[in-house]
């Protein structure tokens, strides 16, 4: 997530130089990822939904991000 960024709610994943954009409300991601690339995002998501949100809530309010776990 980038401070000071747009809605709707939704954090950025990079791979091998490209970007997704990854809507929370929907758990799904748009850009140039590979298919299964983007499952495995999407899945994160879902799994890391309700923290994915408070943590664009504490971005809106204090401009700061909170750390989630990344995908291992």
């Amino acid at each position: 997530m980038y401070k000071k960024d747009h809605n709707p709610p939704h954090f950025h994943a990079l791979f091998n130089g490209e970007d997704c954009i990854v809507d929370i409300n929907k758990a799904k991601a748009k850009g140039k990822f590979p298919k299964d690339k983007k499952k495995i995002v999407e899945a994160w998501a879902i799994i890391h939904q309700k923290e994915l949100f408070e943590c664009w809530d504490l971005l809106c309010k204090e401009n700061k991000v909170m750390e989630i776990e990344p995908l291992k």
